[in-house]
């Protein structure tokens, strides 16, 4: 055998040796660690199927951690998933790249149970030489500065510190190209959500965060510097939302930074719980005050964001508005509903408490109409309208505006991982976490917001000219019916009331 030869057998050798000892060790590594795992489990108290079940017992907890990532992609059909199913998460990934959002083979969605919506076609649809673009709608045409909305769908409230910056300055720069509205949600006005260029809608919760003192008060004069600014064209007055109707906004500690705390003007690293409402609100003449008091300081249109429980204190506000006039009312009414859910909640809330859009919406404009208020307050949907359908339906119930805060969390890229509150969002659309927010480039992401807005305009006016009319706010009950008992179906107007 020569040299050479002897000289890599050794080595060869050697490094096998290496390899067995490495083995060894990492062996008996794991068996020294399994063991210490069992005897810890063996001798906890806390847990009765690691006590009972020591070490095999962790597998249970890691499938469950696990099985909410997998389901979603190899045991859930395509409609089954909530809060939304693969097929409409699909319909929004496939508008946000301009990709076709046609289907084959007839619909996955059973249109036989009670409650299912169906639009009614017309025999003589609308031909494309005949249709129109929504026309702009003014809100607030009263106010000194009156704000011309160009668009009938539009972001909700999502804040800053639920977000990470990377959405907000995405979420600006896809309203500014869609030519849709922004609103900040209650964590108040940032450079991020100015970036871009949008109309902006600014919300004050029940915190007050970025128009406060120390305390938690209304300070006037912040909240006439946040609505000198030019992109800021409303103001919401947040009573409360469909994720968790009478509690404040809950945002932990871990995701309130330094810089996060200087907008809000709240201390660093604490968590930051909203007031369940506003600590000077308690009647509706307290509610319409409060309206006056902003309107006058701001100069712009006021308006109130509620999830509805019931409509007694909504009788009492229109009868208080007529005894005082009609200046006196509110711009605007953002009707949220049971179905919300961009925030973090309490489950007992998040499941529970709340009216659904289906009820609420057209509860409330009905209302409005009996009281002769209708046509001086805008009304704005909110609550799971991500796709054309739930929006025509809106639409056709009589609403004026629709909003949507986690259809546009899809278009930033929200995979539905369901860790918005907890700084591990895989995607960087509720994180601080520098390097998860990578993930989310700016510009690509702004281009899916705004394509992903007129994909929806797109559609929506598919289904309005479908039914005969020549623009979606031309859409009224009778052109949707509902499947009741047995199968039948009537039409909305029979349900709800007149168109």
């Amino acid at each position: 055998m020569s040299l050479l030869s002897e000289k890599y057998l050794n080595l060869l050798t050697t490094v096998l040796q290496v390899m067995a000892t490495l083995f060894i060790f990492v062996v008996g590594t794991v068996i020294l660690f399994a063991i210490v795992i069992y005897f810890i489990d063996k001798f906890q108290k806390r847990d009765s199927i690691l006590k009972n079940h020591p070490l095999m017992g962790r597998f249970r907890g890691i499938f469950i951690t696990l099985g909410r990532f997998f389901r979603q992609y190899f045991f859930a059909m395509d409609r089954e998933e909530l809060p939304f199913n693969r097929t409409h998460r699909n319909w929004v990934d496939y508008a946000c790249e301009n990709k076709d959002t046609t289907m084959a083979f007839g619909s996955t969605k059973d249109i036989h149970p009670t409650g299912t919506i169906l639009f009614a076609h017309s025999a003589f649809p609308t031909l494309a030489e005949e249709a129109e673009e929504a026309k702009p709608m003014v809100i607030g045409p009263n106010s000194p500065q009156p704000y011309e909305a160009q668009s009938y769908f539009n972001i909700s409230g999502m804040s800053f510190g639920a977000l990470s910056a990377p959405s907000v300055r995405a979420l600006s720069s896809g309203a500014k190209k869609a030519g849709c509205w922004m609103n900040t949600g209650e964590g108040g006005l940032s450079s991020y959500h100015l970036e871009g260029g949008a109309d902006i809608v600014f919300q004050i919760g029940t915190a007050r965060y970025g128009v406060r003192d120390e305390k938690g008060a209304l300070v006037d004069e912040k909240l006439e510097k946040v609505a000198a600014h030019p992109q800021v064209k409303m103001i919401e007055i947040k009573l409360s939302q469909g994720a968790k109707p009478g509690k404040g906004g809950i945002l932990p500690g871990i995701k309130v930074t330094a810089e996060i705390a200087k907008i809000r003007h709240i201390p660093e690293g604490q968590d930051s719980i909203s007031p369940n409402r506003h600590p000077e609100v308690k009647t509706v003449q307290d509610l319409l005050d409060f309206i006056a008091r902003v309107k006058k300081v701001s100069g712009l249109p006021v308006g109130f964001k509620t999830a509805i429980g019931g409509y007694e204190w909504l009788n009492e506000l229109c009868e208080e508005i007529k005894h005082r006039g009609i200046e006196s009312a509110p711009d605007f009414i953002t009707i949220d509903s049971g179905e919300g859910g961009s925030g973090a909640a309490p489950l007992p809330l998040i499941d529970n408490v709340g009216l659904s859009s289906r009820e609420s919406l057209p509860g409330v404009i009905d209302l409005l109409r009996e009281q002769g208020l209708r046509e001086h307050i805008r009304i704005i949907s909110s609550g799971k309208l991500v796709v054309p359908s739930e929006v025509a339906w809106a639409l056709a119930t009589g609403a004026d505006f629709c909003i949507t805060a986690r259809g546009y969390m899809f278009a930033l890229g929200c995979v539905q991982a369901m860790q918005c509150n907890r700084d591990t969002c895989p995607v960087g659309v509720t994180t601080h976490n520098k390097k998860l927010q990578r993930g989310l480039v700016v510009p690509e992401k702004a281009g899916r917001v705004a394509n992903y807005h007129a994909g929806m305009l797109k559609e929506v006016g598919i289904i309005a000219h479908a039914c005969g009319v020549r623009e979606p706010r031309e859409l009224r009950r009778h052109h949707a019916r509902i499947v009741m008992e047995r199968g039948m179906s009537i039409p909305l107007n029979e349900l709800y009331g007149r168109d």
